[in-house]
């Protein structure tokens, strides 16, 4: 059996990865634009902050790792074309066209960052966030930078700007809504993400988009609204767009944002699979279509299609979205709807919340976590929960994912049973108090 993928993500090669643990047999050709490979993105922002020391920290494998294990990939190639009536890909590589012929495809193109079309985006001295080439241009241009400014205030754009921040620059951040990090948290929850990063000097500008970048052949500054702000360099971290156009060549079938598939990874073509940002995804609350742009669902895709090529029986469940970032000494997280994409979606919500500490109060060295905890109203289930603390928030969103993908309601998570010791929790834990709070509202 011949398998080629195209991309070398997560979802790419998981994919590759597991198909070879299933069947030994089949060969693997993975063919990628990128000259790394095996590194995740997420990391970028730390390699820029001097959290990780170096970019080649981040690279898990090289091509040549993954050739003892059989599995042949091309790097610093350009996918120009899927005949798929003839299940062959057509590539480029050195100036030279090659044609490869498929059983299987799998498509994990993923996504490119969406740069708006404003004046001076061109400019040298302005940098998207996405590869490791990325990350270096702006270490290497940062080196001789005084102020920056970065346009988008999500997980990316703030663990960028707070790594800037840590190499001495004056950081500002400008973002369209009213809120930082606003797919992942409600306004009320960002206040707090806001407020800290305020106190480590940087500058928040909300609701109003960056209108121009300023300079000659490199920028100078930056107009937002009616203020003008220095700036060297600029990071656009505005939102990333699925890479479609293979799939659309190959005749795939397309949605709203994104290729669509079924459960088994698999799109309107039977031999054709896809996998990671380039696919829709259903949304476990309310089972509509939406994207799911990290690298968990990437690498649990892959391991579906894989066994699906292989031939066994594999299905990929609808996703919550979980989430989580740290910047600085805070920990913020999420999975599942906040209350603002509750009411979007027509959903009457109860909420609660707690503000706790994440050890016994009499023990050293206890963070304030702060909670919040949506429920459906007609159904009391649990349908989103968002985190703050310095310590111990990936573990919770952890939990409160399991919850809300089991369907628990509010009274069972208000009965349910935590760990406890003193040095590492609360005789009743801050998910239980918010649960509890929750239920007194109802």
């Amino acid at each position: 059996m011949d398998v080629v993928i195209v991309g070398s993500g997560a979802g790419g090669l998981t994919t590759a990865s597991n198909i070879k643990k299933h069947d030994k047999n089949a060969k693997v050709t993975v063919i990628t634009s990128d000259n790394y490979i095996a590194y995740s993105p997420c990391a970028i922002p730390y390699v820029i902050g001097k959290e990780i020391a170096d970019f080649e920290s981040i690279i898990m494998h090289t091509p040549e790792d993954y050739k003892t294990k059989g599995i042949d990939v091309i790097i610093e190639a350009e996918v120009l074309d899927v005949v798929s009536n003839e299940n062959k890909v057509i590539y480029k590589k050195d100036g030279t066209e090659t044609e490869i012929k498929y059983d299987n495809l799998v498509l994990a193109t993923g996504g490119t960052p969406f740069v708006p079309p404003i004046e001076g985006v061109n400019l040298d001295g302005v940098f998207k966030v996405r590869t490791i080439d990325d990350g270096q241009k702006i270490t290497e241009w940062a080196k001789d930078t005084k102020n920056a400014v970065v346009a988008g205030a999500g997980a990316i754009g703030i663990e960028i700007a707070f790594g800037l921040k840590e190499l001495g620059l004056d950081v500002t951040v400008v973002e369209m809504v009213p809120q930082v990090f606003p797919r992942a948290l409600d306004p009320d929850m960002a206040e707090t993400v806001q407020k800290y990063l305020e106190e480590q000097g940087i500058k928040i500008i909300l609701e109003k988009p960056v209108g121009k970048i300023i300079g000659n052949d490199k920028v100078e500054a930056v107009l937002v609204g009616e203020e003008t702000i220095p700036a060297e360099m600029v990071i656009m971290s505005t939102g990333v767009r699925s890479n479609i156009e293979l799939a659309k060549k190959a005749g795939c079938e397309i949605g709203r944002w994104a290729v669509l598939t079924n459960e088994k990874m698999q799109t309107s073509i039977e031999n054709i699979y896809a996998v990671g940002d380039c696919v829709e995804v259903i949304d476990a609350i309310t089972m509509q279509n939406t994207l799911s742009p990290f690298g968990t669902t990437a690498v649990r895709q892959g391991k579906v299609a894989a066994k699906r090529i292989a031939g066994l029986e594999a299905e990929i469940k609808p996703v919550l979205n979980s989430m989580v970032s740290k910047i600085g000494s805070l920990e913020i997280g999420g999975t599942g709807m906040t209350e603002t994409a509750a009411k979007m979606n027509g959903i009457e919500v109860v909420l609660g919340y707690s503000k706790a500490l994440t050890r016994a109060r009499y023990y050293p060295g206890g963070k304030a976590i702060y909670i919040k905890m949506v429920a459906d109203k007609n159904t009391n289930r649990v349908i989103g929960c968002q985190i703050i603390s310095e310590e111990r928030v990936a573990e919770r969103v952890d939990a409160m994912s399991v919850a809300i993908s089991n369907g628990m309601t509010v009274e069972e998570l208000a009965n349910q049973e935590f760990c406890y010791a003193p040095p590492v929790s609360m005789v009743i834990d801050p998910i239980v108090f918010a649960a509890e709070d929750t239920l007194d509202k109802f």
